[in-house]
């Protein structure tokens, strides 16, 4: 289940989320090389990634930060870029564009925090943006629950686009982490289901006085908890490739099947 989008426009462009998309992708690119040696990635991820025993001794809280302009592969960047595209500039319309760069960061160092507290003395890197997206997210699910987001449904060998409220898909991914965070010894490498759950969280919660501030409950009673403004429309073109029928032979003779 992937979002693909919503329909949900901003009244700004959002240049700190373009931003923060661009500067993951060229510092992805710039050691990209160090994925064909093993030994040089490691050592890499040793300098820059949150290493959890690192910070126990005393040293490496620089990675809170650079951490989350690291990932772990090109299906990992995609994904995480994909989130922030969709869910950013709606987040960052909101905060401004200083407050939700301030935002952006500081749900992503709680994010590494609260991974943190869960394995301390873990010797595996955590990388990813995926912490300072869920804070996003969070934010986005107190200011926006029943925005509509289209997602993409795979289903073995099926694919169809559905359209759900925002607080549905949300409220998914987030007990999806919470079930792998319980269901995963912390240090076992993979997935950082807490610092997936724990940005999401530390994102409620920093945009909680901007919510409050615009009358709590009455805020989403106002518009029934739909965006504030007009929601984007989008068509669903059929495509011209024409269907393959069965011709007038193969009508006649029919197998010992048919009927």
């Amino acid at each position: 289940m992937f979002p693909i989008r919503d329909h949900n426009p901003s009244g700004v462009t959002p240049f700190v989320t373009y931003g923060l998309i661009a500067a993951n992708i060229l510092i992805f690119i710039g050691y990209y090389d160090l994925f064909s040696d093993v030994r040089a990635l490691n050592v890499f991820f040793w300098d820059w990634a949150l290493i959890p025993a690192r910070m126990s001794a005393g040293e490496g809280y620089g990675g809170l930060l650079t951490s989350m302009f690291l990932h772990g592969g090109i299906l990992h960047l995609a994904g995480n870029m994909l989130f922030l595209f969709i869910f950013g500039d709606n987040v960052e319309d909101e905060l401004g564009h200083l407050g939700y760069l301030g935002f952006y960061l500081a749900s992503g160092i709680g994010a590494g925090l609260a991974q943190y507290v869960t394995a301390p003395f873990s010797q595996v890197p955590m990388v990813g943006a995926s912490g300072a997206i869920a804070g996003v997210m969070g934010a986005y699910l107190l200011l926006f629950p029943k925005a509509r987001v289209d997602i993409l449904v795979i289903l073995i060998i099926i694919f169809k686009i559905i359209t759900i409220p925002a607080w549905i898909m949300l409220a998914l991914w987030l007990g999806m982490q919470f079930l792998g965070g319980f269901g995963t010894p912390a240090d076992a490498g993979g997935v950082a289901y807490w610092a997936h759950a724990g940005g999401f969280v530390i994102g409620m919660l920093l945009v909680l006085p901007l919510w409050l501030k615009r009358g709590g409950p009455a805020f989403w009673e106002k518009t029934h908890g739909h965006p504030p403004h007009p929601e984007a429309r989008y068509a669903f073109v059929r495509s011209n490739v024409p269907s393959a029928g069965r011709s007038r032979r193969s009508q006649r003779r029919k197998g010992p099947w048919g009927r």
